[in-house]
């Protein structure tokens, strides 16, 4: 086999994992019910078990205590018995397809948020708060430490009883496990802090007094960081210590190992590294565990190919792969890479969509994949032939909803033609992929691209469709011809009179970089911090202003640090509060007016060119000219949508080339994002 290291099997305890690949734990969001794993969670599960995952790890900080809130991530709830019958439903819908499944717990101490819910006194091993989640905590007690111990224990139970087949320690990012281990949050100078084995006695007690009670033919695992990164944190040295002195207790059954803390906004960037980083540029810290413990050692950290995964079994760096992000993507890659099906995963591209949404405590998404996550609803992931008759099908515009389209339609088994006027598919994605941190979200486009061929979509290229299309005798137009910058809102910004251009311009090259420039982002999210990094790249001096409390406002958790570094180290001005009011020239200079919004004060900046992000308008002129002559003058029944049903319009459909049903999609219908331009896409297509 070309992939034979990743489908070998490999024990771990008493237990056997048909191959490598792994789906590590990462909160979902998507517990219910207080913090159960209802059917959302299981099915979202199953379907990696059914496309082959070897080890599900589920539940990403899974809270053992009441004191340690599942609230706020909805994460699982391992504090009380009622898990247990939610549990058995979980361990059968993935054992039913031969896959394995553990779930992550702990209690997070000081990482987490005390203001909401039961209200509790977070607790530390001394009583230093954490940066990231700005909440205050108490020093521990040693009776409330031999508390929380049981707590782990009662967890161990639950999730035995429930039918899973094993646990994993979390003892990674700032929870209170290795809170216990760090020197920097540790000063303790009693038993439990003052020397290192001091310091390792809570996770040492946790360790026997699980393995104690579930015995061993249960999993018990650990999961850790390399490196802190932090210069008073634990080195790559301190790590290989703690893992020898863990596994010499031959209490664990595997390690877990990842690269950096996550206490601060800057270091969290780095635990899940998006597009900007190069591919698993943290495996030589697991490399590094693996060289002083006797266990297998399981590294996940933007491992997303296939040949990737393989290179890093066959050299031996580590014993299994963690593929998560790239099981969000396409859960059936296992299967896809089994059958010689390559070109035809859907291979995450480090957006990071997913996990930012889950910093903002919101479901994980994928950006490219909006069947991820709702299987429950009946969205699929591989679209089943329709069994009525064969429509023609016209798509026009090649961005994401239009791609998409496209692919659910021809999957049915309709003939599609699409209409792109540019010379390239992609839509604003083609835009997106030029700024120096995003070039791999062009990848979005290429698997779009490889499934149209073999689909045997007929795709015209740099043709603007018109009202000729139904010359066609179609029965269904779809019109996804995206927007246009937005800089016509405020008259007074000049850009009418060319004072003024937008991002789209900077990142396609048709304006120039001037020498000094203002960007003004009253969006905050991607385009105005990639424009500003772009032109910075190119030698411009550049100021970012915007309105909002800080430029990348709605830039994620994971990714807007990125874009921070490289600006600071650009030497990029970032201001705000401030709002754009107008431009005017002045000689063979640009003058920016901008004001306070919170004091009414203005002040000027005198530049060679201004860059406005304000987001875009819908091109909807083909849509409103089709609009009067199609059978459901252009409406999407909502409910019906909403309900992930067939929309009842399609029965009225003659079928014999004389009528035809038109819907819009994506930006032309109303400015969003990538996602949702796939989700509308998916969920209309799926039943034409």
């Amino acid at each position: 086999m070309a992939f034979e290291a990743l489908f070998k099997p490999i024990q771990i305890g008493t237990q056997t994992i048909r191959n490598r690949v792994v789906s590590t734990a990462h909160a979902e969001v998507y517990a219910t019910d207080g913090g159960m794993t209802t059917e959302r969670y299981v099915r979202y599960y199953e379907e990696k078990a059914k496309g082959g995952c070897g080890l599900c790890i589920c539940g990403g900080s899974s809270v053992v205590s009441i004191d340690s809130p599942h609230n706020w991530w909805s994460s699982v709830n391992l504090a009380t018995d009622r898990i247990i019958p939610h549990f058995q439903n979980l361990a059968d819908a993935v054992h039913k397809h031969g896959g394995k499944i553990l779930i992550q717990i702990t209690h997070m101490g000081r990482r987490s948020r005390w203001d909401g819910f039961d209200w509790p006194s977070l607790v530390s091993p001394s009583g230093i708060r954490e940066p990231v989640h700005r909440a205050t905590c108490k020093t521990i007690e040693e009776e409330e430490i031999w508390r929380i111990i049981g707590n782990f224990v009662q967890a161990a139970q639950r999730a035995k009883a429930g039918g899973l087949d094993g646990v994993e320690l979390s003892a990674v990012h700032q929870h209170l496990i290795d809170q216990f281990w760090s020197p920097r949050v540790n000063k303790r100078t009693d038993k439990w802090g003052k020397t290192f084995e001091d310091r390792m006695r809570f996770g040492l007690e946790v360790l026997k007094a699980v393995r104690a009670e579930v015995g061993d033919d249960f999993i018990v695992g650990l999961r850790i960081s390399g490196d802190e990164f932090h210069p008073d944190g634990l080195s790559h040295d301190d790590m290989k210590q703690i893992a020898a002195y863990y596994d010499a207790t031959g209490m664990v059954d595997y390690f877990g190992v990842v690269g950096s803390g996550c206490d601060t906004h800057n270091s969290l960037a780095n635990v899940i590294p998006n597009m900007s980083y190069p591919p698993e540029p943290f495996l030589h810290l697991a490399a590094g565990i693996k060289t002083v413990v006797n266990v297998p050692v399981i590294h996940a950290q933007n491992i997303k190919d296939p040949n990737q995964a393989q290179r890093i079994l066959e050299a031996g760096y580590v014993d299994l792969v963690g593929m998560t992000r790239a099981q969000i993507a396409d859960p059936h890659i296992v299967n896809k890479i089994k059958l010689g099906q390559i070109d035809q995963i859907k291979q995450c591209v480090g957006a990071n969509y997913c996990i930012d949404r889950q910093y903002q405590g919101l479901d994980v998404l994928c950006i490219q994949n909006a069947a991820t996550s709702r299987e429950y609803k009946g969205l699929p992931h591989i679209i089943a032939k329709s069994a009525g008759s064969r429509r023609k099908v016209v798509v026009v515009g090649g961005g994401p909803a239009g791609m998409e389209a496209a692919r659910v339609a021809a999957e049915r088994g309709h003939a599609v033609t699409l209409y792109e006027a540019n010379p390239a598919l992609g839509g604003q994605i083609t835009i997106a992929s030029k700024a120096p941190q995003r070039d791999q979200i062009a990848g979005i486009t290429r698997w779009f691209q490889l499934e149209l061929a073999r689909l045997n979509v007929e795709v015209c290229l740099g043709v603007r469709a018109d009202e000729s299309v139904l010359d066609m005798r179609p029965d269904i137009v779809i019109v996804a011809t995206g927007g246009t910058p937005f800089l016509s809102q405020v008259p007074e910004w000049g850009a009418e009179e060319g004072l003024v251009v937008s991002t789209w311009d900077i990142l396609n090259g048709v304006v120039a970089p001037a020498k000094n420039v203002l960007v003004y982002d009253t969006i905050c999210e991607f385009p105005g911090v990639s424009a500003a990094d772009f032109l910075s790249e190119k030698g411009a001096q550049v100021e970012i202003v915007t309105d909002d409390i800080k430029p990348g406002a709605a830039v994620g958790g994971t990714s807007f640090p990125t874009y921070y570094r490289s600006l600071y180290a650009k030497e990029v001005i970032m201001t705000s509060d401030l709002m754009l009011q107008k431009v005017y020239r002045e000689g063979d200079k640009l003058v920016a007016v901008l004001e306070n919004e919170y004091t009414g004060v203005q002040e000027e900046r005198v530049v060679d060119q201004v860059v406005v992000e304000n987001g875009v308008r819908p091109d909807e002129a083909l849509y409103y000219a089709l609009k009067p002559r199609s059978l459901n003058k252009g409406q999407i029944d909502l409910e019906a949508l909403f309900e992930i049903r067939p929309q009842p319009c399609l029965n009225t459909l003659s079928g014999n080339g004389s009528d035809f049903l038109l819907f819009r999609l994506g930006d032309c219908n109303a400015p969003r994002n990538t996602h949702a331009a796939i989700y509308d896409a998916l969920r209309l297509c799926k039943d034409f």
